[in-house]
């Protein structure tokens, strides 16, 4: 996905994304709510704060690449987060909660039990789960940075507790799926003017010349609590302080 001729492809099916709309002048976060896995933003993790730094660096090279191009809305940096599993969203939030008006307060005790029990599953003394930052992504509405596992107990801890999820009976009963295979990535920002002259191929040169740049350094992140948190649109994550949360 990080190739030169990835991105000169990826770069031909980018669209604006439905998720921040044109209003007076500027683009603003549209109504997006639902429930998402997450690990702390980074304006709560004190773990990963030399990396989130970094991010917010990267994202200022972002927009001054592409000031010219109106073309990317930033996420605001304090929201940076790694998903490690997302829940339910949007449409299909807003049906299940017309549906069963307990929907949320379900959700969230299903949630601590899972946790609960993966908790009591984890052998003491596994290995610190170290992912580390690989270069630039180009996803059809939104750029950030792909992350990969440090080796293969780092991947396979991350997996199973997807599997644990998505797998959980009274999770499937409210309507929770997966939906997508596992792209770790840290979202900087969607696509928000597209015009139709955009010189593609130039811009793809332009995003291969600036991932060079970041791999010369692969920054660490540790991933050492999951939560759950709500979102009414992309730019916030929030949570109750008796929500589940997941210590590795």
């Amino acid at each position: 996905m990080m190739l030169p001729e990835a991105y000169k492809s990826q770069v031909q099916h980018i669209q604006e994304s439905s998720k921040f709309q044109p209003h007076s002048g500027t683009r603003q976060a549209a109504p997006f709510p639902g429930y998402t896995l997450i690990t702390p933003t980074a304006d709560e993790s004190t773990a990963n704060s030399a990396f989130y730094d970094k991010l917010a660096t990267y994202q200022q090279q972002l927009l001054q690449l592409l000031a010219n191009y109106d073309l990317f809305v930033p996420v605001p940096h304090v929201s940076f987060h790694l998903t490690l599993a997302d829940l339910i969203w949007d449409n299909a939030y807003l049906d299940a909660c017309e549906k069963n008006p307990e929907f949320d307060q379900e959700l969230r005790s299903c949630c601590a039990e899972i946790f609960q029990q993966y908790q009591q599953s984890i052998t003491s003394g596994n290995n610190s789960i170290y992912w580390q930052m690989l270069g630039l992504i180009v996803m059809p509405r939104a750029l950030g940075v792909c992350l990969v596992p440090k080796d293969e107990s780092c991947y396979e801890q991350i997996i199973q507790f997807r599997r644990t999820i998505y797998q959980n009976p009274k999770l499937i009963a409210l309507g929770i799926e997966q939906h997508y295979h596992l792209t770790a990535h840290i979202t900087l920002g969607y696509f928000g003017d597209i015009s139709p002259d955009l010189d593609r191929n130039h811009l793809s040169d332009l995003f291969s010349e600036l991932n060079q740049q970041w791999l010369e350094d692969s920054p660490e992140f540790l991933i050492n609590r999951v939560e759950l948190r709500k979102f009414d649109d992309m730019t916030h994550y929030y949570r109750q302080p008796d929500w589940p949360s997941l210590d590795f």
